[in-house]
């Protein structure tokens, strides 16, 4: 009998990709198998699968709704290929950090509150009413009055209403946040000087600012606000919100504290923006609310109790414990509900996520745990035939659980799904059926595919990855010695168990240990509070079209004032964000319109062609090129543009040297933020930060999104720190980087509770020849091989 034609569509055929930096790329991927794409860093990975394959899947998906839902639903462009078929709806997994919501916890956003509170208003005792009463995001109402219902034929229904209570489980003293804050008045004002004179230290309260101008007409600006009364005091920090005149208009004056409690303080710390947020924690001193011990619960919530716990202790408990607690409920009449809680549960442990408690801030979770938290609710789906896109699972993970995530992609591409998976680390591009490796570069250097086959003619290709495929980075013969120690004593936040250890300064320290054993923790709740201390965390920077890396690192200012100089002009000429700022596309360089539920259509502005500035700016020369010809070199172009010759401008020059240093040298100045990859952005956070005066560097998993050859060019980076006198201290999973350590910290044995002790402590010579845990063992195999 012959072969079904349906049985055909066993490829997803791309012709023609040109998103971003790819080159006409064509390939062919088979389905229900485990695609592994490798290549350097900005050679076009994510274009290809997040921007092509899985963008265009879930447009296609989108228009399959009605006008009105599209309405409602985000526009999704049509990515730049010529033919795309056999693409199957995708779920996309990625990298992105969870909504920072001082509302939002690891229980709300996978569901397991909401099914919780169902569970306490069936089974909790006493009896305290239906789900809302337990919580924390629905306050108590009470309402008294009348109440209208219009009907049929204009008339109008009323009842009078006496003392109707809504239930909620909000506690009333923090609002449901588990925390209240107080505030450092020392941080806040200098009060040995005057208004005038900057008494303010609010970010964006300058003395000659707008925010300030009110506070001047109020009370005496020339006077150190340490002499002032008590009532001028009152009137500065505490005054109620009325209306004054400044300059002839009406502003509406309140007291400082409340202002600033509203506008920073109110919200989540991780969605500030980075000077705000550091002023916050400078200013900000939290803790947990004495009404609720943190629970976010008011006292009637906590009262229910089922098998002894309240609904806020279920949420405190590490999963793994609520998972046993959870077996425990035996009652007909709710056996759904139990059910599906313990698949949550088991899906969480399977993961390898059975540490977290419910409670935890979502925003808190790195990036590699709310990647594998939004994969829970894919685990156990009966759908078949998906396309699964990961970016990078590995993230965050010890090599002894990259195993067990190995088994799940395996898992579920068994299922009869297709996964599409963007991957540096060895141990998983070896799983891969197929496997497709982009560059030969990055950037403009990068956009082709350069192999496509199995792992073992990936290993002969000769490419940049096939060659560094079984690549080990071995031990130092010899390693530094310290110059003292930074002494932690007695550190308990989460799951430490009163660690006392010595972390080495003058050296490469690298602590390490299993996810969630207490790593950051250890180093970020003990360490960080120190003035002298950098920390380069994985945090997003936040980029918009708009932003790029020449604005992010403050590389155009410098650029600015050279081209004012030799030119005779004012700086803000040469910004597509101020006067100089092609005015049909407000300096966008495209004309963006929106068209409702259907995709924005951009076009080339006619005016500038895509260069942003107006035609007469555009005229003004440094060096020979003009602002358009220099936001379009890459960094190291740029770098030798600026550190030499006509052009030369030291203060720009050290900018791009650090740009280099990390690696970014293929990177266009002007390329816009948001269309670089995670790890991209957080090595340009790292070059800003190498400037800094700081004597101790902390840094969080750096090698995150780093190809195998790029880590050698990251440790010699590292190397180059310890040997200019500073303090390197990482945080990180990586076995090449704890190869290369001149001590290492492992912290151990477990995650959750099972972990928070110090296992070893010595050189990575040391903890290789005990291999007395995971991390040794893996360590000792990794460079055995």
């Amino acid at each position: 009998m012959a072969t079904p034609t349906a049985d055909s569509h066993d490829l997803i055929r791309v012709q023609g990709a040109r998103e971003n930096n790819l080159k006409d790329v064509d390939i062919e991927l088979p389905k229900r198998r485990l695609t592994v794409f490798t290549g350097v860093s900005g050679s076009g990975k994510s274009s290809l699968v997040f921007g092509t394959i899985a963008a265009e899947s879930q447009r296609l998906i989108n228009e399959t709704y009605s006008t009105f839902v599209q309405g409602f639903m985000p526009n999704l462009s049509r990515p730049d290929y010529d033919l795309l078929e056999g693409i199957t709806p995708a779920i996309v997994v990625d990298q992105e950090r969870m909504g920072a919501n001082a509302r939002s916890t690891v229980g709300t956003v996978t569901d397991a509150n909401a099914m919780l509170r169902v569970l306490f208003s069936r089974l909790g005792s006493p009896f305290i009413g239906p789900p809302t009463a337990f919580s924390f995001n629905v306050p108590t109402r009470k309402a008294s009055g009348v109440m209208q219902t219009e009907k049929a034929g204009g008339k109008v229904e009323k009842n009078v209403v006496r003392q109707a209570i809504y239930l909620g489980g909000m506690c009333a003293e923090c609002e449901g946040r588990g925390t209240v804050s107080d505030l450092d008045l020392t941080a806040i004002l200098d009060e040995s000087k005057t208004l005038e004179e900057g008494a303010i230290l609010v970010p964006g309260y300058t003395a000659d600012g707008w925010m300030v101008a009110p506070y001047k007409e109020v009370v005496p600006p020339d006077v150190p606000i340490a002499k002032f009364t008590q009532a001028q005091r009152e009137e500065l920090l505490y005054a109620e919100p009325r209306k004054v005149k400044v300059e002839k208009i009406n502003i509406t004056y309140e007291g400082l504290i409340p202002k600033i409690r509203k506008s920073m303080f109110s919200k989540d710390v991780d969605s500030l923006q980075p000077h705000i947020k550091a002023f916050v924690e400078r200013a900000a001193v939290f803790a947990a609310c004495s009404a609720c011990s943190g629970t976010r619960l008011n006292d009637s919530a906590r009262s229910s109790t089922i098998k002894g716990k309240h609904i806020g202790e279920v949420c405190a408990m590490q999963i793994t414990d609520a998972a046993e607690w959870i077996r425990s409920i035996d009652d007909p009449g709710v056996a759904p509900l139990v059910g599906n809680l313990l698949h949550l549960f088991d899906s969480f442990v399977e993961i390898g996520l059975g540490y977290l408690s419910l409670d935890r801030p979502s925003g808190s979770l790195s990036g590699g745990e709310a990647q594998r938290t939004k994969m829970i609710r894919h685990l156990g789906s009966a759908l078949t035939d998906v396309t699964y896109v990961f970016d990078e699972p590995t993230v965050g993970l010890h090599p002894h659980d990259i195993q067990r995530m190995n088994k799940l992609l395996g898992d579920l591409r068994d299922k009869g799904n297709t996964v599409l998976v963007v991957e540096h680390k060895p141990e998983t591009i070896e799983i891969a059926d197929h496997v497709v490796d982009l560059g030969p570069g990055a950037g403009t250097a990068g956009g082709a595919v350069c192999f496509e086959g199995t792992v073992e003619g990936l290993r002969g290709s000769g490419t940049l990855t096939g060659t560094h495929l079984d690549h080990r980075a071995q031990l130092k013969e010899s390693v530094r010695t310290a110059k003292g120690v930074l002494e932690i004593r007695g550190a308990d936040r989460h799951n430490l168990r009163d660690v006392d250890v010595d972390v080495p300064l003058g050296v490469l320290c690298v602590v390490t240990g299993v996810a969630g054993s207490g790593k950051s923790s250890l180093i970020h709740g003990s360490i960080s509070a120190s003035a002298d201390v950098i920390v380069v965390d994985q945090s997003a920077i936040k980029g918009s079209r708009r932003s790029n890396p020449a604005t992010y690192t403050g590389l155009l200012e410098p650029i600015r004032k050279a081209f004012a100089k030799a030119n005779g002009v004012k700086p803000a000429l040469f910004s597509s964000n101020s006067e100089g700022a092609c005015p049909t596309c407000n300096g966008n360089g495209m004309i963006y319109t929106e068209l409702s539920f259907m995709e924005t259509v951009a076009t080339l502005c006619e005016d500038c062609g895509g260069k942003r500035f107006q035609a007469d700016v555009l005229e003004l020369r440094f060096g020979g090129l003009n602002i358009a010809e220099v936001l379009d070199l890459p960094v190291t172009e740029a770098h030798a543009f600026f550190a030499d010759g006509d052009a030369k401008t030291p203060q720009a020059a050290a900018i791009l040297g650090r740009l280099e240093d990390v690696g970014l040298g293929y990177v266009k100045l002007g390329q816009p933020l948001n269309t670089l990859s995670g790890g991209e952005r957080q090595r340009i956070k790292l070059a800003m930060h190498l400037s800094e005066k700081g004597g101790t560097y902390v840094l969080d998993e750096p090698t995150s999104g780093l190809h195998l050859a790029d880590v050698d060019n990251l440790l010699g980076l590292l190397d180059r720190l310890v040997d200019a006198g500073k303090s390197v201290i990482v945080i990180e999973h990586h076995q090449a980087v704890m190869a290369h350590a001149d001590w290492i910290i492992d912290l151990g044995p477990g995650a959750g509770h099972d972990g928070g002790t110090v296992v070893f402590e010595g050189t990575p010579a040391g903890l290789i020849a005990q291999r007395s845990t995971v991390t040794g063992e893996h360590l000792a195999d990794y460079v055995g091989g």
